[in-house]
């Protein structure tokens, strides 16, 4: 039988890290950010996986098509794609929600032809920089989609946090008050908090005198329900989350090298001992990254075994000497609990984002 590289997503894993978002934000309803292909968990198992959200967001029309094909009956919120009428249409027939983010949008809804108004949200560019209206176009374009006759009038108002990620920046409150001056005394629900948000700036997640309004606070968790920190200097452990991908390997070969001898391209890695050398099935094409040539461990059990010599597109290879369970079809664990994908990701110079997202079709989604 041939030997296959799995991802393991635990469902158990992904209830949990929603359920902390639901500690950290109560009152809050949870819009969970399942796009790329839910952070490279798979997109339509983890949307059953955590079916007590109350909505998905996801970043593209098609995404969104495809769950609700699938029977996913949720409210579906499409983060970041771009409208015409001819997608106008198919929002329409599958009952989702666009996110508007600039005055072309706007004039295109309010043009459009008769049919059933669709649920929109507006979003505000208080600093992020990417997509969004400026703040002080704010009022002019709310007014604008509320006279529009395809737009239902329960629109949700929405920024996006630039520095949520780091505790000390000051320029999350900054976009707080750019925020609330725009949507001033709003009668509707608003959504600000990210996972960084949600985990690091309670201001963003209830009213006061910054942020004036009297719907509801729609939260938008991405990361952390993988199990992943959102937060510069804080664990997944540190903020109660559980990671929920395990990436396994299976050692392919195991043999014996003299000292002096090289291992992998380049000749780059020397041993300096007899040692004894297993070849692990996953490379940088199925997202184990090549910086980590030399610096990584991977476990077979609850022994560490380090990463030698370059990695390769389909196998990496790594030093069983001091490892007394390694055999060939052995499992091997790229990362999951021990190690992280967060201190992998420090490791090869990259985010986690990169590392989930990245992990290759060849590599089996298993979900528990």
């Amino acid at each position: 039988m041939a030997l296959t590289a799995v991802a393991e997503i635990r469902s158990t894993a992904l209830r949990h890290n929603l359920q902390r978002v639901r500690v950290a934000a109560p009152g809050c309803p949870v819009l969970a950010v399942i796009k790329a292909d839910a952070y490279g968990h798979g997109l339509l198992a983890t949307a059953r996986a955590l079916d007590d959200a109350d909505a998905f967001g996801v970043a593209r029309l098609e995404a969104a098509i495809e769950l609700r094909r699938a029977g996913i009956d949720k409210d579906l919120v499409i983060l970041s794609d771009r409208f015409d009428v001819d997608s106008l249409a198919q929002v329409r027939e599958y009952r989702l929600q666009p996110v508007i983010h600039d005055a072309d949008q706007v004039d295109m809804l309010a043009a459009a032809p008769a049919g059933a108004p669709v649920r929109a949200w507006l979003k505000i560019d208080s600093g992020m920089g990417r997509l969004g209206i400026a703040p002080e176009h704010a009022t002019t374009m709310i007014e604008r989609l509320r006279d529009s006759g395809a737009v239902a009038p329960d629109l949700c108002l929405m920024t996006h946090l630039a520095c949520a990620d780091d505790p000390d920046s000051s320029e999350t409150d900054a976009q707080l008050r750019r925020f609330g001056a725009a949507i001033g005394d709003w009668d509707g629900d608003v959504s600000i908090a990210n996972s960084a948000g949600i985990l690091g700036c309670p201001d963003a997640l209830r009213p006061g005198p910054v942020l004036r309004y009297r719907g509801r606070n729609w939260v938008r968790p991405g990361l952390m329900l993988f199990g992943v920190s959102p937060l510069i200097g804080r664990t997944a452990r540190d903020c109660g989350l559980e990671p929920a991908m395990l990436l396994t390997g299976r050692l392919l070969a195991i043999h014996d090298i003299r000292a002096g001898a090289c291992v992998g391209y380049g000749g780059e890695w020397r041993a300096e001992r007899d040692s004894r050398i297993g070849v692990v099935n996953v490379g940088y094409a199925d997202g184990y990254p090549w910086r980590l040539g030399s610096q990584a461990s991977v476990r077979i059990g609850a022994d560490a075994a380090p990463v030698v010599g370059r990695v390769s597109m389909d196998m990496i290879s790594i030093d069983v000497t001091n490892v007394p369970g390694a055999r060939v079809g052995a499992a091997v664990t790229l990362w999951g609990a021990e190690p992280t994908v967060e201190e992998l990701a420090r490791m090869a110079g990259t985010i986690p984002y990169e590392l989930l997202t990245g992990v290759g079709p060849r590599v089996v989604r298993r979900h528990e």
